[in-house]
């Protein structure tokens, strides 16, 4: 419940922003099993949760450098469709119709894209005028406006405009088991509603992103670790445990299409640790596989990718219910080791990279005043080790896909790339809109167990990656 306090004082602190401001995979790390063609390529896609500190702060370029710094190479953000449209756009299909406020996701996407860090952007909150101003946690009256929002969304940052990096991760709504985000759970007589509400907006947010870029990943439910389902009395608000929540959103018609189940696996405790059972139906990450093969036999599937969009651990004194800064880091390498480990698992964002004064949920890799806490060095080493911009491939690969967003900051899609590949032959490849690079290996991976490969645009600027063969 803090934590979602203050993911809603983070959405009023974007509302007062403003704009005029300057606002705005792949398998585990052990044994991996990733095909060329693989739209997430490498180990696990590790990062971070923080608009206060990534896309509003006055720091935020330092905050960026240090959550590099810390290994991430992804970083999840939240657009607020009710801020970001606060009144109806002209031509709400264009990307860059004026009522659109996108500088903060502008700044944020290039100062990432220069850094070699992804962006996934999670689409929430309705406008007042798109439901007769009930609320943001309430659905659009016409989910066609959505839809079209998404399009604009994923088309603006598709990689196809000059100026404006690629997007390919998106994830629909959040936490729409809860009724804090997504209102009502039940209805007047205790019936569930909230998966047959979320069901239309997963479909238009889906629908739309696809439309604005068909390369761009989209995962559903982005659901909190625990849920009631039953309606509550008093002060404790409707919602649903992600298993009955997923189950009941798979009997919905037409099926509800996606790439992955985004999960919020925090453990009931800040003390509990992250691969200690919990009790079904909450989900932390020592359940995940149960949780994984329920998703598999609800929705028809095989093998459904999970992404883990909201992780953490709160430590004391700055948060009267944390644990020691020193357990918090245990806790970290803990987190990531068990993630990496199961083969379901494809990304992972640690929420947050520091604390923010005033914030109830203390759980920064730095403290308040930009300090490093053990859980930082922890962090590090454990991205570093999974990071998905080295890619792993099977034995004999030809072809290895690699990402490289620091090229593709000052380089066109399609200019010729060259790489140098250490033991085999040098090749040039288009740069893809995407950022990404499909490799030539040419028997490369026959002579060792990994690749060294230093990729050079016309600029002179390189950067290097590493191949490694399983």
């Amino acid at each position: 419940m803090r934590r979602v306090v203050a993911l809603l004082a983070l959405a009023l602190v974007a509302a007062a922003i403003g704009a005029g401001a300057f606002m705005l995979l792949t398998r585990g790390a052990d044994k991996p099993v990733v095909l060329p063609e693989d739209p997430m390529p490498g180990r696990l896609l590790v990062g971070f949760q923080d608009d206060a500190s990534l896309r509003w702060a006055p720091d935020r370029a330092a905050m960026l450098d240090r959550a590099r710094e810390a290994g991430a190479a992804v970083v999840r953000t939240i657009v607020a469709w009710e801020t970001t449209a606060p009144e109806r756009p002209a031509n709400p299909a264009d990307p860059f119709d004026p009522a659109y406020r996108l500088d903060d996701l502008d700044d944020l996407a290039r100062s990432s894209q220069q850094r070699g860090i992804e962006l996934l952007v999670t689409i929430w909150g309705t406008p007042s005028w798109a439901n007769d101003g009930l609320g943001p946690n309430h659905p659009p009256i016409d989910h066609a406006d959505l839809e079209t929002f998404s399009r604009a969304l994923a088309d603006r940052y598709s990689g196809r405009h000059a100026g404006y990096p690629a997007v390919r991760l998106f994830s629909a709504w959040n936490e729409p088991n809860l009724e804090q985000f997504l209102a009502p759970q039940f209805d007047e007589v205790g019936r569930s509603v909230g998966p047959a509400l979320y069901a239309p907006i997963a479909r238009a947010i889906y629908d739309g992103v696809k439309a604005g870029n068909p390369d761009a990943l989209v995962a559903i439910g982005e659901t909190s670790p625990r849920g009631h389902d039953v309606p509550s009395r008093g002060k404790v608000q409707d919602s649903h445990s992600p298993p009955r929540f997923a189950r009941l959103l798979a009997e919905q018609e037409p099926t509800v299409p996606f790439d992955a189940w985004a999960q919020h696996p925090y453990p009931p405790r800040a003390d509990v640790s992250p691969s200690d059972p919990v009790r079904w139906p909450r989900v932390g990450i020592g359940n995940l596989t149960r949780f994984g093969d329920s998703l598999d036999h609800w929705f028809g599937r095989e093998e459904t990718p999970l992404w883990l969009t909201e992780y953490g651990h709160e430590t004391s004194p700055g948060d009267p219910v944390g644990v020691d800064p020193e357990l918090q880091g245990e806790y970290v390498a803990e987190a990531l080791t068990v993630a990496a480990g199961n083969e379901r698992v494809r990304l992972f964002t640690w929420f947050i990279l520091r604390d923010t004064p005033g914030n109830p949920w203390q759980s920064g890799v730095l403290d308040e005043s930009s300090e490093p806490k053990p859980a930082f060095a922890a962090y590090r080493q454990a991205a570093t080790r999974l990071d998905a911009r080295n890619p792993v491939l099977p034995e004999g690969a030809d072809v290895a896909r690699v990402q490289v967003l620091e090229i593709a900051y000052s380089t066109p899609a399609g200019e010729p790339i060259s790489v140098s590949v250490e033991g085999g032959e040098d090749v040039s490849v288009p740069l893809g809109a995407d950022g990404w690079l499909d490799v030539p290996l040419n028997g490369a991976a026959d002579n060792g167990p990994a690749v060294e490969l230093r990729v050079t645009d016309p600029n002179g600027r390189s950067v290097e990656r590493l191949v490694r063969f399983e």
